[in-house]
């Protein structure tokens, strides 16, 4: 593996770096109003002063994320539910793959669940776009996070991907910590969740063996999160509409709007799935053209995430009522179907447009 890249530009905060930047983080006057959100019944002081004592980034997620995230679960969600765990070692490093419906709590909601059954927390990606000021970097870099160069010339784009793709494989192999990465650049719009090819081929670049020993090291799990109510399902119809006619563009504090309504919007039950390490199967594809192997790894992944989804009632309501079907009328009740419909006619009476387009789109990313 090529170690020769400056990874300081990236990588998340050492240790030693955590108790600094969490002074920063509780300096700023919004942290006030996130505690008082996340704890209504704890005095802010006393959280802080309790903060200002962490000295590692294990020791943050563990005191201050943990019950943060479990306190947005709690109040905008109707319970959360795992399975999988006992898929994977608590003494192995794994490259996370999965699926994106949140920016996020998907991630967020991975780290909690790895606490509860006695794994480290993983290293997690954290695009440049999102890294919009000291605040935000210091919070992501503090929960081990890494930065995903999102933009810049295609020589040094190639040049980022390259580094990113080293740094990985080294946080695996080097230093035997887990990644979390999302299947495809962005979050899923349309309820298609699927990964992208440049995401594998991504990974393979810092390789130095064949194909099957540079995945083989990378030591992949696919992971599916299934939520009953899409987080910002009204945000992504939106952007979904806007771009039916010109490329979409995104307005200043666009993606901060999206984190924060990802958290507060109400979302049902959730349900967190953790496939198995691909290894054992990659031998499958292992006498196929390079080109064709990326493409079968992308289905073996894509396979066991569309597998591991929970389909909820409200994805049952969305395909009958989108194709005008009684296809799923054994899975809800015509009170199930009268409430989702309340709820569709609720959220597209916050968009303008097409009201039968929006419908569709709206409908789509639940029946998808």
């Amino acid at each position: 593996m090529n170690t020769s890249f400056d990874f300081e530009d990236i990588r998340p905060y050492n240790d030693e770096e955590i108790n600094p930047a969490l002074k920063r983080i509780t300096s700023v006057p919004i942290f006030g109003k996130i505690l008082d959100y996340l704890f209504p019944d704890r005095p802010n002081e006393e959280i802080i002063s309790e903060i200002h004592t962490i000295t590692s980034a294990i020791e943050f997620q563990k005191i201050f994320m943990h019950p943060a995230i479990r306190s947005i679960v709690k109040q905008t969600s109707n319970g959360l539910t795992c399975s999988g765990f006992d898929n994977i070692d608590p003494d192995n490093a794994y490259l996370f793959i999965a699926n994106h419906r949140d920016i996020l709590l998907d991630s967020a909601i991975l780290q909690i669940l790895l606490v509860e059954h006695n794994f480290e927390t993983s290293e997690i990606t954290f695009g440049s776009n999102l890294m919009t000021s000291e605040f935000i970097i210091d919070a992501g870099k503090v929960n081990r996070m890494f930065k995903v160069v999102r933009n810049g010339t295609k020589r040094e784009m190639l040049t980022n991907l390259k580094r990113l793709s080293a740094y990985m494989r080294y946080t695996i192999t080097g230093k035997n910590t887990s990644l979390w990465i999302a299947q495809r650049k962005g979050r899923t719009k349309d309820g298609n969740d699927k990964t992208e090819p440049g995401l594998l081929k991504m990974l393979n670049i810092s390789g130095t063996d064949n194909f099957i020993e540079n995945f083989t090291e990378l030591n992949i799990v696919p992971l599916t999160i299934s939520y009953e109510y899409e987080p910002c399902d009204v945000l992504k119809v939106m952007e979904l509409y806007s771009s039916l006619n010109a490329p979409y563009k995104k307005s200043p504090g666009e993606d901060l709007k999206s984190i924060i309504t990802g958290i507060t919007q109400q979302k049902g039950r959730i349900h967190f799935s953790v496939g198995k390490p691909i290894n054992d199967k990659l031998y499958e594809i292992e006498e196929r053209a390079n080109n064709d192997k990326i493409n079968q790894l992308t289905r073996m992944i894509d396979k066991q995430i569309y597998e591991n989804y929970k389909l909820w009632k409200t994805n049952y309501i969305a395909y009958d009522i989108l194709y005008n079907d009684e296809k799923y009328i054994d899975k809800y009740t015509s009170e199930d179907k009268k409430a989702f419909k309340n709820y569709i006619t609720k959220q597209l009476n916050n968009i303008k447009g097409d009201e039968k387009i929006l419908e569709k789109m709206l409908l789509n990313i639940y029946a998808n």
